[in-house]
C-alpha cells in the first residue's frame, strides 16, 4: 500500500496541480508480481481437474438452464418467439389455426412440453384441439408408466468407477423423464469432486439419488395428472350444459322487432306499453308531455320514450333502431323499434336481422291501412323483409281501432287482407296472431279490454299476453362462434367497442377471436349485455364487446367476429337462390344491385343466371334464362365488389340470407347455396 497515493488524507486546494496525473498509467500504481499473475494464465501442462476449483455450483446451474438438454425449462414466450413456422409450408389460415390450438394447449398444459411436440400433435390431428390434447396426455401417461431409471457405468481400463451423480433438477412443470446428469472424470458440473475413488466414497449431494427420484417423480406425476384432469374437464363442458347452467334459472331473452308503415303508431304503441308496465317513471312521462305540448305534438309524448334524438322528435318519425326492455311472466323482451319511412329501410333490415319475432303494426283508420298495404307501402315490404330474414312468428297489432269505434267489421276486413298476403309471404296461419288495440288510449295493451264496443265481439288476449306466448328459438350455442357487427364506437375505458348479435356459439371474456374479413387477431377485454357487464354470452344475445389487439380503423360495420379455428368463409363470389319481388325492369346478367347482408351494404351485380325454378315445387323450368321477371324464383351467381363474410344457408342460417335492393326498393331476397373460393 506504500506505493499508492494517500488520497483520503490529502488536502486539496485551488492551487493543486493536476498535470502530474494527466497521462499517468495505471500500471505505475498497480502492478502484479509474476507469481500473482500466473494464476490468471492458462497452462496446458497443469492438471485440468484444477479448473473445477474456480467454479461454483451456482455458476454451473445457471449454465445448465441455458443448455440444450434442458431447453424445456425456458419460458414459453422465449420459445414462441424463436419458433419458425416457415418450414412447415402452411397457409395463412392454417398458421392461424395452429397458433390458436397452441394457445389453447398452453392454457391447459402450461410450459410442460416443447413447441415441437405440440405442433406435431396439432398437425397430426388436423388442428383438432381436443384430439391433440388427448394424444399428448396419453403419450405422457404411457412414458411415465414405462420409465425405470437406471444408473449407467463408465468403465476405464476395465476398472469400474463409481458414477458421481448430481441431484436431479426436476421442475414442477415437467412430465418427462427426470434429468440425470452423470459426471465424467474430465469435467464434472455442479460439485467439487474428491480424488478418492474408494468404494465407500459418495457424491456430495443432500440425499441419495434413487429415493429422491422416485419420491419427487411420483409427487409431480400426481400433481400434473390432477391439474390436467381438472382443466380438460373444464374445457370439455358441453355448450348446452353450460348454457343451461348460466341461463337455466333466468327468464329467456326474446328480441322483437316492431315494423309497419310510417305513421302507423309503432313508437306510440310501444312507448305506452312501457309506461303501463312501469318501465318509464311518471316524472319522465310528465316531462315528455310538457315538452310535446310546446311544439304542438302532445300525441307524440309516448313515442318520445323510444324516439330519443332531437331530429326524430322534431320530424315526428323514427329514423334509427330504438331499444327498450321489459319483462313478461316468462320472458325478458328487448324491443327493436324499426323506422317505417322508406328512406330508412336499411336501418329496418339491420333491426330485423337481430330479431327473433316481429310485431307488425297497421293503422286501422280508413284510407291509412290501404295506403300502407297497397303497392309501394311499407306494410307489404316490411312483412316480406322480416320473413326473408328468418322471422317466422308474427303478431299483428291492429292499431288506432278506436278511430272506427272498435268496429268488428273493420277489424275483420283488415285481417282478411293480411292473412292472404302473409300466407303468400311464407307465414303459417298458426304463427300469426291479430290483436285489436290503441296505442294512444292504451286499450288492450297490458290489461284486458274495457271498452264496451270491443268487449261485445273480442274475447282474445291482450298484446302483452300475445308477446309472452311467443316461442324463443333454439340457440345454436354448440356451433363455431359467429358474431355480426352492426356498430363500432369508442368505449369509456381502454380499447374500443363493437356491438352486434352473436349468431352462433359462445363468447367468453378473454377469448381470442378473428376479425373477418381482414382476419386480424383480437382479444375480448369485456362483455356487456343490455349495458350490464358479464363474463359469457351465448348465441342470440345482443352484446357490446370491448376489443384489444386490433386498431379501431380496421373494423367496420358488417364485419364478423369469428372462431379462430373454424373461420367464417370470406369471398366475393357466391351462388344464391333468389325470390324476385316486383321489379320495373327485368333482372338480366350484369344487373347492378345493392347487397344487404345483416348490417352490411355492399355494391354487387348478377354475374350469371343459372336456372329458373318453379315457385311452388322448386323444379327446374329452364336453364340459363335470359331474364328474371316479377315473382320468379331462380338460381344466380352474385359477385360483390370486395370480399365479405358469408355462410351457406344450410351451415349458418343467420349468415346465409341476402337482400337485393335497387333505387330504394327491395327487388329480391335469397339464400346462399354455394360459396366460391376467390
Amino acid at each position: 500500500m506504500a506505493r499508492h497515493r494517500n488520497i483520503r488524507n490529502r488536502s486539496y486546494s485551488d492551487d493543486y496541480d493536476y498535470e502530474d496525473v494527466y497521462g499517468h498509467s495505471v500500471e505505475d500504481d498497480v502492478c502484479l508480481s509474476p507469481s500473482e499473475a500466473a494464476q490468471f494464465l492458462y497452462d496446458r501442462s497443469r492438471n485440468q481437474h484444477a479448473i473445477s476449483q474456480f467454479l461454483k455450483s451456482d455458476d454451473i446451474l445457471e449454465e445448465s438452464e441455458h443448455d440444450d438438454d434442458v431447453d424445456n425449462t425456458r419460458p414459453n414466450f422465449e420459445r414462441r418467439e424463436s419458433m419458425d413456422l416457415r418450414g412447415l409450408n402452411l397457409s395463412e389460415d392454417d398458421e392461424t389455426k395452429l397458433m390458436s390450438c397452441l394457445d389453447e394447449l398452453r392454457n391447459v398444459l402450461g410450459d410442460t412440453l416443447s413447441d415441437s411436440i405440440l405442433v406435431h400433435e396439432v398437425l397430426k390431428h388436423k388442428f383438432d384441439y381436443s384430439k391433440a390434447l388427448d394424444g399428448i396426455l396419453n403419450n405422457n401417461k404411457q412414458e411415465n408408466a414405462n420409465f425405470k431409471p437406471e444408473k449407467p457405468k463408465v468403465v476405464i481400463d476395465s476398472a469400474p468407477i463409481p458414477i458421481l451423480e448430481k441431484a436431479p433438477i426436476i421442475s414442477t412443470i415437467s412430465v418427462d423423464k427426470p434429468i440425470l446428469i452423470a459426471s465424467k472424470p474430465e469435467a464434472v458440473k455442479g460439485f467439487k469432486i474428491n480424488d478418492d475413488t474408494s468404494p465407500n466414497s459418495r457424491p456430495q449431494t443432500p440425499r441419495d439419488q434413487s429415493p429422491a427420484v422416485e419420491r419427487i417423480s411420483s409427487r409431480n406425476d400426481n400433481f400434473d395428472e390432477l391439474r390436467f384432469t381438472s382443466k380438460v374437464k373444464e374445457n370439455k363442458v358441453d355448450p348446452h350444459t353450460k348454457f343451461s347452467n348460466e341461463r337455466g334459472s333466468d327468464k329467456e331473452y326474446l328480441y322483437i322487432v316492431v315494423i309497419g308503415h310510417v305513421d302507423a303508431g309503432k313508437s306510440t304503441l310501444m312507448g305506452h306499453l312501457l309506461c303501463e308496465l312501469g318501465e318509464v317513471s311518471k316524472r319522465t312521462l310528465h316531462k315528455y308531455e310538457q315538452e310535446s305540448k310546446k311544439i304542438g305534438k302532445q300525441s307524440f309524448m309516448y313515442a318520445w320514450v323510444l324516439d330519443e334524438t332531437g331530429e326524430e322528435r322534431v320530424r315526428g318519425i323514427t329514423m334509427d333502431i330504438g331499444r327498450a326492455q321489459f319483462e313478461t311472466k316468462t320472458k325478458k323482451v328487448i324491443i327493436l323499434d324499426a323506422p317505417g319511412h322508406a328512406d330508412f329501410i336499411p336501418n329496418m333490415i339491420t333491426g330485423a336481422g337481430q330479431a327473433d319475432v316481429a310485431l307488425l303494426v297497421v293503422d286501422a283508420t280508413r284510407g291509412e291501412f290501404e295506403s300502407g298495404f297497397d303497392l309501394g307501402g311499407q306494410t307489404r315490404e316490411h312483412a316480406l323483409l322480416v320473413r326473408s330474414l328468418g322471422v317466422n312468428q308474427l303478431a299483428v297489432a291492429v292499431n288506432k281501432l278506436d278511430t272506427t269505434n272498435w268496429s268488428q267489421e273493420r277489424f275483420n276486413e283488415i285481417v282478411k287482407k293480411l292473412k292472404v298476403f302473409l300466407k303468400q309471404a311464407g307465414f303459417k296461419d298458426s304463427d300469426v296472431t291479430f290483436v285489436p288495440c290503441s296505442g294512444l288510449t292504451g286499450e288492450n295493451l297490458v290489461k284486458p279490454p274495457s271498452e264496451p264496443e270491443l268487449l261485445e265481439w273480442y274475447k282474445g288476449p291482450n298484446l302483452l299476453e300475445v308477446i309472452d306466448k311467443f316461442n324463443v328459438p333454439e340457440r345454436p350455442v354448440s356451433k363455431p362462434l359467429r358474431m355480426s357487427i352492426n356498430d363500432v364506437f369508442k368505449g369509456t375505458g381502454s380499447g374500443f367497442c363493437v356491438a352486434g348479435r352473436i349468431e352462433n356459439g359462445i363468447l367468453n371474456k378473454g377469448d381470442k377471436i378473428l376479425v373477418c374479413p381482414s382476419k386480424e387477431t383480437a382479444e375480448v377485454r369485456n362483455l356487456a349485455i343490455n349495458e350490464l357487464s358479464t363474463n359469457i354470452a351465448f348465441a342470440g344475445d345482443q352484446v357490446s364487446v370491448t376489443l384489444s389487439g386490433v386498431e379501431m380503423q380496421n373494423v367496420s360495420v358488417g364485419y364478423v367476429l369469428s372462431d379462430p379455428v373454424n373461420i367464417v368463409p370470406v369471398t366475393s363470389h357466391f351462388e344464391a337462390r333468389l325470390v324476385v319481388f316486383n321489379v320495373k325492369v327485368p333482372i338480366t346478367k350484369g344487373y347492378p344491385v345493392l347487397l344487404h347482408h345483416q348490417s352490411l351494404v355492399e355494391s354487387a351485380h348478377i354475374s350469371k343466371l343459372k336456372a329458373l325454378l318453379n315457385k311452388s315445387t322448386g323444379e327446374l323450368l329452364k336453364k340459363k334464362p335470359r331474364c328474371l321477371g316479377n315473382n320468379s324464383v331462380a338460381v344466380v351467381d352474385i359477385k360483390v365488389c370486395r370480399p365479405i363474410c358469408i355462410e351457406r344457408y344450410k351451415d349458418v342460417k343467420e349468415l346465409g340470407r341476402v337482400m337485393l335492393r335497387v333505387s330504394g326498393v327491395t327487388i329480391a331476397a335469397g339464400l346462399v347455396t354455394d360459396i366460391y373460393v376467390d
